[in-house]
C-alpha cells in the first residue's frame, strides 16, 4: 500500500526519525538546498567577471623627452609589480626601490611622481598612453 505524506515532517517521520530527530534530518536537507542554491548562483557571476589582465603604458619625461614603459596588472592590482590602489579615477602606488610614490590620473595620463629627500624632497611630471 501506498502513502501520501501531506508535508515534509511527515515524511521525515516515516523514516524513523523522532520530531527532534525529524527537525534536524529537515534542517540539514534545507541547509543542504540552500547552499546549493547558493553556489549554482555564484558560479555565472564568478564566471562573468571581466579580467582584464595586464596593460603596457608608455610614460614620457615632459622635460627631457626620455620615455619608459609601466605594466599595470588589474587583476593583481599592482604597477610594475609594486602593490597599486586602482579607482575609476587614478591609479596610485609606491615604488620602494626609488623611493618615489606615483600618481596616475586616468583621465588625462598625467602621471606625478612625489620624492621625499632630506632637503625637502621632490616633484615630477610625466604624461603615459596606452600601447598600441
Amino acid at each position: 500500500m501506498r502513502r501520501s505524506f501531506t508535508n515534509s515532517r511527515e515524511l521525515a517521520k516515516d523514516s524513523g526519525h523522532g520530531d527532534t530527530e525529524a527537525a534536524l534530518f529537515l534542517t540539514r536537507h534545507w541547509a543542504a538546498g540552500v547552499a546549493l542554491l547558493a553556489a549554482a548562483m555564484a558560479t555565472p557571476a564568478i564566471g562573468a567577471e571581466a579580467r582584464r589582465d595586464e596593460t603596457a603604458m608608455t610614460c614620457t619625461n615632459s622635460a627631457s623627452g626620455a620615455s619608459w614603459q609601466i605594466g599595470i596588472d588589474y587583476d593583481r592590482g599592482t604597477v610594475d609589480s609594486n602593490p597599486a590602489r586602482i579607482s575609476d579615477a587614478k591609479i596610485t602606488w609606491h615604488d620602494a626601490t626609488d623611493g618615489g610614490n606615483y600618481t596616475l590620473d586616468r583621465a588625462s595620463g598625467n602621471l606625478t611622481v612625489i620624492v621625499a629627500s632630506s632637503t625637502g624632497g621632490y616633484f615630477l611630471y610625466h604624461h603615459c598612453r596606452l600601447e598600441n
